[in-house]
């Protein structure tokens, strides 16, 4: 695997904080650039800007790679919610990249309802996905804890400027680096890393060459 380069997001608040004050800037954001966390107590936020175009680049070619994988797997039902909040209140919430349902049960928005998602309510993602641009050292220590507080069972880390993508499984309480997906059953993540790798700025060749290498994948059913 690549070295990790270790790389800071832009941290425009980060102060204990009661589950109103969480609430309160979620609801009223300064900017809609803005990604709201909280864990144990401590609220943080970053500062995202506008996407770069590195961050939308890995972004779209993991959802290309979601598409490519489920197109093989046949008639499986998934869901890609992209840039949604999750929340278990009073404890933790948290404004992931991506978040993966496979199989259905997916969180629906009611009329006049809350827009996020409250997992008191909806069954935990399968997956949870952070692109890792700015935002590495944050995503690799305090996310992933929080990730884990909210009983994620599967975790990645896609690391833009290391080009490597490092996935945690949860077992027995804890996360453990592995690699081959739980999730997208049989996939090694160092097939994703040799895809990302093959980048050289498009997205769409890397997608096109992993989707002919998964042809040669046994078919495994999602666990």
């Amino acid at each position: 695997m690549t070295a990790i380069i270790t790389t800071s997001a832009h941290i425009i608040a980060n102060r204990q904080a009661k589950w109103e004050d969480y609430l309160h800037r979620v609801e009223n954001p300064n900017s809609e650039l803005e990604c709201v966390f909280f864990h144990l107590g401590v609220m943080w936020i970053e500062d995202m800007g506008n996407e770069g175009i590195n961050h939308s680049r890995f972004n779209k070619l993991l959802t290309m790679i979601l598409y490519s994988w489920f197109m093989k797997q046949g008639d499986v039902k998934f869901d890609l919610l992209g840039g949604c909040v999750l929340e278990k209140p009073p404890y933790q919430g948290a404004a992931p990249d991506e978040v993966l349902y496979i199989g259905g049960d997916s969180p629906q928005s009611p009329a006049g309802g809350s827009r996020r998602v409250n997992l008191n309510q909806w069954r935990v993602p399968d997956l949870v996905v952070e692109i890792s641009d700015t935002t590495l050292s944050t995503d690799l220590d305090r996310k992933k804890q929080l990730y884990l507080a909210l009983e994620i069972p599967e975790y990645w880390v896609v690391n833009v400027r290391g080009k490597q993508v490092i996935a945690f499984r949860l077992i027995n309480g804890e996360y453990e680096e592995c690699l081959e997906s739980i999730a997208l059953s049989g996939l090694p993540i160092q097939l994703l890393e040799e895809t990302i790798d093959r980048m050289d700025h498009n997205n769409g060749n890397a997608a096109l060459w992993f989707a002919a290498q998964i042809q040669n994948l046994p078919i495994k059913s999602p666990k």
